[in-house]
């Protein structure tokens, strides 16, 4: 009885710590809005675009948090449908509201990101619904909604890890930014962010594999059942090996038709084709990396997991970043992550070479 009140205190304080801190994000984001976009790399050229969209967007932030975390809470309680669906109502409804407050009502930006907005408020009303009816393992009181510091403190620090993770990739956007900016101009700014697009379209696949594997590893770590977490571990590298070099090929044979498929200008697809090419140099272990860093999480190591996904982001890309244009300029630039994924791999593949030894 004690720990079901535990879960549910924890749930309610968490939905509420949630919903206090994006608002106020949300809030301290729209009165500082252009330098906080300047900040982030944008330019005169393109900052009326960015705040057009992001005026609206932020309406959005408090429901948006609240869906992320619901789907992480039903997959907790062991239902990975109901996760799935909301963010098939999401990710649905906004491709389908997208080409027709754009195009046929001629709104813009500002339609794009009220179809985003509209999508996610559904998103999470369908998922906050769930949790209040009948069906949900864990049921939300509004009597637990009151935060307690105990509590606060508690997820705070376990969060802390994924928290640092993101601020991290936040950081790292906001460095390639101002650096593309700085040697390449709008151009390379709009070429990367149509490359980001395709690496989370290739990369995805393997984000899936990774969460299949983890808790495997950790029932049967848990277990002592070590023969099975070296199997599931290997499977894992192997299968998210096998995308990688999918998608790696598909980039070398059709770097212009991917570029294509979201702009034609023809500076854009020269840049692009170019940028692709050279950003996806180490492409084929990039697989390796991801789920041999995330094993170590897995298996209870997380200070070693923390320490390999923030060695690619943090210690060797971002000094890339800044440090190779200023020898070999743009060029450069776009051979930071292949540089920073080759010895990220050769780290990680040490250490978790010794960790599979010493199972």
């Amino acid at each position: 009885r004690s720990d079901e009140t535990t879960m549910k205190r924890s749930v309610s304080t968490a939905i509420t710590v949630n919903v206090i801190l994006s608002a106020s994000l949300s809030f301290i984001a729209y009165i500082f809005l252009e330098p906080l976009l300047y900040i982030f790399g944008a330019s005169e050229s393109n900052i009326m675009f960015a705040r057009d969209y992001l005026e609206v967007i932020l309406i959005a932030l408090v429901p948006f948090s609240l869906s992320i975390m619901f789907n992480n809470l039903t997959r907790a309680e062991g239902r990975p449908k109901i996760a799935m669906i909301s963010l098939m109502i999401g990710a649905g409804l906004n491709i389908i509201l997208d080409p027709i407050f754009i195009f046929v009502l001629r709104w813009g930006m500002q339609g794009a990101a009220l179809a985003t907005v509209i999508s996610q408020f559904v998103s999470a009303l369908w998922v906050v619904l769930y949790f209040f009816g009948k069906n949900a393992n864990i049921k939300l009181q509004l009597k637990y909604m009151l935060p307690k510091l105990k509590v606060v403190l508690n997820i705070a620090s376990l969060g802390l890890p994924v928290f640092l993770l993101q601020m991290a990739s936040s950081v790292l956007n906001t460095t390639l930014n101002r650096t593309l900016l700085e040697y390449g101009g709008d151009i390379a700014i709009s070429g990367m962010g149509i490359i980001n697009s395709i690496a989370m379209f290739l990369l995805l696949p393997i984000i899936g594999v990774n969460q299949g594997a983890q808790p495997i590893i950790s029932f049967n770590f848990g277990a002592r059942k070590y023969d099975r977490v070296k199997t599931t571990a290997l499977l894992a590298i192997g299968a998210a090996t096998v995308i990688v070099l999918f998608g790696f090929i598909i980039v070398r044979v059709f770097p212009t038709q991917m570029i294509a498929i979201f702009n034609r200008d023809p500076e854009l697809l020269e840049f692009g084709t170019n940028a692709i090419t050279s950003w996806f140099l180490a492409m084929p272990v990039i697989g390796f990396q991801v789920i041999a860093s995330n094993f170590f999480q897995a298996i209870g190591r997380y200070k070693s997991a923390m320490f390999l996904t923030l060695t690619r982001q943090v210690i060797l890309l971002i000094p890339a970043i800044l440090i190779f244009p200023r020898i070999w300029g743009l060029t450069g630039l776009l051979h930071a992550a292949p540089f920073a994924d080759t010895f990220s791999f050769l780290l990680t593949g040490t250490w978790f070479f010794f960790a599979i030894r010493h199972l």
